[in-house]
């Protein structure tokens, strides 16, 4: 019986430690704590002049027009154009909101997330891709077969937020935008690209 006894020891004292190890390997991969997580970000539309709202008076702000004179004519281009729109659907995370691609007065490209609510995940990337948007779990893994562009890391899992498109990106070879964990190679999200 003490045989078995120190058998059962050992095998307790090896156990554990392979699951010391596990446990020390897969909490820093996997973040499970995530997904109890959520990062806000809100930043202007490009070009936009934010109007601050915090006073001490009770009377609420008012912006004045420009004069006549001054506002753009028919054959002037706006300050921002939208170029591309998109809807997000849901891929591995249950993901909604819009995404545009905005040219700028001084003609560089921004893509816009509106609205944006997916779950906060480790090495999230926001992706312009030639892939189509495949829905259901066919789509979660199609972005990285072909031609792709990482735009940086997602700055938040909720919110509105801009990304530059550098100018060397052309747009005609990008149709898609994902939502991509790049730990785990699948899209948390993703929406097609059509004309506005």
């Amino acid at each position: 019986m003490p045989r078995l006894t120190s058998r059962w020891r050992a095998a307790l004292i090896v156990a554990a430690a392979v699951a010391v190890v596990v446990t020390a390997v897969a909490l820093p991969l996997f973040q499970p704590w995530r997904l109890f997580t959520d990062k806000v970000v809100d930043e202007a539309l490009p070009g936009a002049v934010p109007i601050s709202t915090q006073s001490s008076s009770t009377t609420p702000p008012t912006v004045s027009e420009k004069p006549t004179a001054a506002r753009p004519s028919a054959t002037e281009k706006p300050a921002t154009e939208v170029l591309l729109t998109g809807k997000l659907i849901t891929h591995e995370h249950e993901t909604e909101g819009t995404v545009a691609v905005l040219r700028l007065a001084d003609g560089s490209h921004v893509l816009r997330l509106e609205n944006l609510a997916t779950s906060d995940g480790p090495d999230l990337k926001v992706w312009l891709s030639d892939a189509a948007v495949v829905p259901g779990r066919p789509g979660w893994h199609v972005f990285d077969d072909g031609k792709y562009r990482s735009l940086g890391s997602l700055k938040g899992n909720h919110g509105n937020q801009n990304y530059v498109i550098p100018s060397t990106v052309k747009l005609d070879d990008f149709r898609s935008v994902a939502i991509w964990c790049d730990r785990f190679n699948v899209s948390f999200g993703a929406a097609e690209l059509k004309s506005a």
